[in-house]
């Protein structure tokens, strides 16, 4: 089901711990922009609430009872494929990253994220746009498992234009579309479309992938 950019991302979140999870669902119910759709503590509930009410996007724990996040998140990929599901945790270890991201999560972040900034994440989740903590962005470079199943071999990077690269290498570094786009003074349009082709050449999924990519043959 597509949605209207201009209403407002409809969030379930997903945490076994009540506190935390009233708490995350009621300062994200207070930002502009986003619609918190429901609060529930398990990975099985999760799956449940998200076929039946679809949101945009599910801010998914790691650990918890019944199902996990990363089992709910390789469900919720089949059974819900246009939900995004973003991890937030506060478990900052390479093995769930790898984990989540194989699964198919969007982003993963840790609960020390400001307010403002998660719901900006969630914002650009539902456009389909990659978010990572920035220490797990860095650490990329020190060998992060590929996802499986494994990407086909991606072709020759001399498919890329030289702006295209730029852009690729920018990405590689955790930069925003805004970023970006002030970095090289286009406009974000003009970066969505360079990340779309860079992904569509390179045969890659999401710009997660790329920065994976782009650390693997050296770009940076």
């Amino acid at each position: 089901m597509s949605a209207d950019r201009d209403d407002p991302v409809r969030v379930l979140v997903v945490d076994d711990q009540e506190l935390v999870r009233e708490g995350i669902a009621s300062l994200l119910g207070i930002q502009p922009g986003i619609s918190v759709i429901g609060a529930v503590s398990d990975g099985r509930r999760a799956v449940t609430v998200a076929v039946a009410e679809q949101p945009d996007v599910v801010l998914m724990d790691v650990r918890m009872p019944v199902l996990d996040g990363v089992a709910a998140t390789w469900e919720l990929t089949e059974r819900a494929p246009s939900c995004r599901v973003i991890m937030l945790t506060t478990f900052d270890d390479d093995e769930y990253v790898a984990d989540a991201l194989r699964a198919g999560a969007i982003g993963y972040l840790l609960k020390n994220l400001p307010a403002a900034q998660l719901a900006a994440a969630v914002r650009l989740a539902r456009d389909g746009v990659a978010q990572l903590d920035a220490s797990i962005t860095r650490r990329l470079a020190a060998g992060l498992t590929r996802p499986e199943p494994p990407p086909p071999a991606a072709p020759d990077p001399g498919l890329l234009t030289g702006r295209e690269t730029e852009v690729l290498r920018l990405i590689a570094g955790g930069s925003t579309n805004r970023e970006i786009a002030a970095r090289l003074f286009l406009s974000e349009g003009t970066v969505k479309n360079h990340i779309s082709r860079i992904l569509s050449r390179l045969g890659l999924r999401d710009r997660t992938h790329a920065a994976i990519y782009a650390h693997d043959r050296g770009l940076l």
